[in-house]
Formats: structure tokens, sequence, C-alpha cells
């Protein structure tokens, strides 16, 4: 999922993970599957990343990733999810319908910073960093090549970062790290595996299926609002 689309990940793996496993031993686990994924996709495909554009969209979400936080803590979770799943779900199908879309020719700092902003906020809160990244993403006109490099360059160090949180929190024991490590054998192969798919892919159809899978995502934030 990860390296055929650039993001998602986590979506598929804690769910599974959970099935077998407290949260607090999964939700580590698949950051720092995160971290490997997201290294080895840079050192592949380091000439594909837009560098200008992952620099500006880390150091915006640092601004927003405190604000996520505090929505976390503070805020009403069913509700703040179904905000976002409406949002959302809305998006994906303006993009998945609509014929005439507004595109960025080059990097454009206000997009950069509202994109960048709301991932940090997104990710802060519910660990959905993804979403603004696809928006600016395929505003720009990113092939699926060029998407998938460039977020990894954004998810490699905010993972990093937040590992280093787990740490603090005493949430990367010994269990954690040795799970991590008997992931390997499995996770690796499927990095090339995903990086074979994605390069096949072409943009228009590659756009469809990230879009998709937002819907999805959205659908999924909404669910807990009907229970």
């Amino acid at each position: 999922m990860r390296s055929v689309f650039g993001f998602g990940e986590s979506l598929v793996a804690v769910p599974l993970l959970a099935l077998i496993m407290p949260l607090e031993t999964a939700v580590p686990l698949s950051v720092i599957i995160s971290v490997v994924i997201a290294g080895v996709i840079v050192i592949q495909d380091h000439h594909k990343i837009y560098w200008s554009s992952a620099k500006y969209l880390i150091g915006y979400a640092l601004l927003g990733l405190p604000l996520g936080l505090l929505i976390l803590l503070y805020g009403h979770a069913i509700w703040v999810k179904g905000i976002l799943g409406g949002i959302l779900i809305a998006y994906a199908l303006y993009a998945l319908f609509s014929k005439k879309q507004y595109r960025l020719p080059s990097d454009h700092k206000f997009w950069l910073f509202c994109c960048g902003v709301f991932s940090g906020i997104f990710g802060g809160a519910y660990g959905l960093n993804g979403p603004p990244l696809v928006l600016y993403g395929d505003l720009r006109g990113w092939s699926a090549t060029h998407f998938r490099a460039t977020l990894q360059a954004y998810f490699l160090p905010i993972s990093l970062v937040t590992v280093v949180g787990y740490g603090v929190k005493d949430l990367l024991t010994t269990e954690v790290l040795t799970l991590s490590l008997w992931t390997l054998p499995v996770v690796l192969p499927a990095i090339f595996l995903g990086r074979y798919f994605n390069h096949k892919l072409e943009r228009e159809r590659f756009v469809k299926y990230v879009y998709a899978g937002l819907l999805l995502i959205g659908l999924v934030l909404l669910k807990d609002l009907f229970r």
C-alpha cells in the first residue's frame, strides 16, 4: 500500500495488527515500519523527489502538529472525525468526477502552507498526514513516481520525530523492537514489489486510485457518527 501509493499503510496495518496485539504495541510498530519503507524509497528514488516542495511541507507540518495534538487531547473525537471524513469524501468525489480542476504550474507558498499545516494537524490528531499531501501533489500534477518519492521525503523525518516521541513515552519496548525485526523479511520485498506497480501506473489511473482511497478513509472516519 505505502510503496505503491505513497501513503495509507497505517489504515491497513494498525487494524490488522490490533487483532493480535495491543494498540500500544501495534501503533509504534507501524511507525517503525513506516520509517523503514520511507528510508528505502528515498534511497531508491531520491532523483524523483521534489525537494523544494518536501522541505516546505515538512516545515509547515511541524507548525500544525501541536494543534493536532491539542485536538487529540481536548477535541470531541467523534465530531472532529466526522468533519474530517466529510471533507475527504466531498473533495474525493469532486476530484474523481470533475472535468475541470485547478492546477498549480509551480510551487505555491500559500498552498504549501495550507497543505503542510493541515497535514501536521491531521497527523497530530489522528495520524492522517496523507490527505493534504495528496491534494498538493494533485494540484501540482505530479506523476505517480514523483508523488511516491516526494511523500517519502516528507514522511521519513516526520516518522522519525514520532518514533523519538514514542521512545520518550516508553512505548519502544523490547517487544516492539523485536517484532519490527521480524517484519523485515516481508516488508523489504513488498517495497520493491510496490515500486514495480507504482512505476507501471499512468498518472490518470494512479490519481483515481488515490482518491478512491481517500473516499474510503472518509467513510471509515464517518462510521462512528452512526454507531
